[in-house]
C-alpha cells in the first residue's frame, strides 16, 4: 500500500518546456510514473517526446485525466501555478520550484484548501511510491518497496536516509519531501495520520531540521495518536548559533525551534532519535522486532 500516490497517478508537468521541466519529466516517465503530458502557455500542440504540450491545466486534465500536477517554473510564476492547477481540479499538486514569498505562500495554501487539493511543497523534491509513481527529483534508483513511510523537510537527507534503508531490506511505502520553507502545504502531522492508516506501512521514518515547531507537533501527535514505530533523526545539531542556514524554514526564535527542544519532544514522545541518518534503519528493526509502539 501507499499514500497521496499509486500507480493509478496521472501526471501533468507545469513547465515541461523548460530544462528543469523537460529533464524530469522524463526522469519520472523513465521511471514508470504515467506523464501524460505538460503544460506551458503559448507552446500547446508541441511534444516533448511522447508527452503532449497544452496551453493550460484545465485543458492537459480535459485532455488525459490527470490527476496529480508537478510543477518546475520559475518563483515568480509558481504561485500562479499552484492555483491554475487547483483551478482545474487537480487534487494533488507538487511544487518543486524554491524560492517563493512566504506571504504568498499563506494566501497559496489557504487557496489549495478552500479548493479541497492538496499541496506538497514548494521547495520540495516530491514524492515517491516504489515501483509505482515518482511526482519530482528524488532517485528512484535507491527505493524498494516495502512498508516503511519517509517523511523529510530535507531533500538530500532524505536519500541518505532512503539508502540506508534499503541497504537493510527495508522498502519504502511512499517517501515524501514536505519542503524547507517556513509556509508548506502538508505538514508532518498530516502525513503521519495518514501513514497511521495505511496498513502496508509498518513505521515511520521522519526526518527534520532545527527551526519552526513542525517537529513537535509532530512528537505531539505520536504521542497521543500513533501506534506505529516512528524513528526520528534532527540536522542542524552543530548550527552556530546566529548562522543564517540553507532553507528558510530553519530559523529559531525566541528560544523554539532548537535541535534540544526537537529531540527532548521525542523523547517525551517515547521515540528514538538518531545521532547519525544512518542508524534510522537499526532504531526501526529494534521497534519492529519487540513489536514495541510507540
Amino acid at each position: 500500500m501507499s499514500i497521496l500516490v499509486s500507480g493509478e497517478t496521472r501526471v501533468i508537468v507545469q513547465g515541461i518546456t523548460g530544462r528543469d521541466g523537460s529533464f524530469h519529466a522524463r526522469t519520472m516517465l523513465k521511471d514508470g510514473t504515467a506523464v501524460v503530458g505538460g503544460v506551458t502557455p503559448g507552446k500547446g500542440g508541441q511534444n516533448v517526446d511522447s508527452m503532449p504540450v497544452f496551453d493550460a491545466v484545465a485543458e492537459a486534465v480535459d485532455r488525459t485525466a490527470a490527476n496529480c500536477s508537478a510543477i518546475f517554473v520559475p518563483a515568480r510564476f509558481a504561485s500562479a501555478a499552484i492555483r491554475e492547477a487547483a483551478d482545474a481540479g487537480i487534487p494533488l499538486i507538487v511544487c518543486i520550484t524554491e524560492g517563493l514569498p512566504v506571504l504568498e505562500m499563506l494566501e497559496n495554501e489557504a487557496y489549495v484548501r478552500q479548493k479541497g487539493a492538496r499541496l506538497i511543497g514548494p521547495n520540495c523534491p516530491g514524492l515517491i511510491t516504489p515501483g509505482a509513481c515518482k511526482v519530482g527529483i528524488m532517485p528512484a534508483r535507491i527505493h524498494r518497496p516495502g512498508g516503511i513511510g519517509v517523511i523529510s523537510r530535507s531533500g538530500t537527507l532524505t536519500y541518505e536516509v532512503v539508502q540506508a534503508l534499503s541497504s537493510e531490506g527495508m522498502g519504502q511505502s511512499t517517501c515524501i519531501g514536505i519542503g524547507g520553507d517556513p509556509i508548506v502545504g502538508t505538514s508532518f502531522v498530516e502525513l503521519l495520520e495518514m501513514f497511521q492508516a495505511d496498513p502496508g506501512t509498518e513505521g515511520v521514518a521522519l526526518i527534520g531540521e532545527i527551526g519552526g515547531e513542525a517537529e513537535e507537533a509532530a512528537a505531539e501527535f505520536i504521542r497521543t495518536s500513533m501506534n506505529k514505530p516512528v524513528a526520528v533523526f534532527i540536522s542542524g545539531r552543530t548550527a552556530p548559533p546566529g548562522k543564517r542556514m540553507g532553507h528558510a524554514g530553519a530559523i529559531i526564535s525566541g528560544g523554539k525551534g532548537t535541535p534540544e527542544a526537537k529531540i527532548r519532544a521525542f523523547g517525551e514522545a517515547g521515540v528514538p532519535v538518531a545521532d547519525r541518518p544512518d542508524q534510522i534503519p537499526q532504531l526501526l528493526k529494534e521497534q519492529l522486532a519487540s513489536g514495541r509502539a510507540t
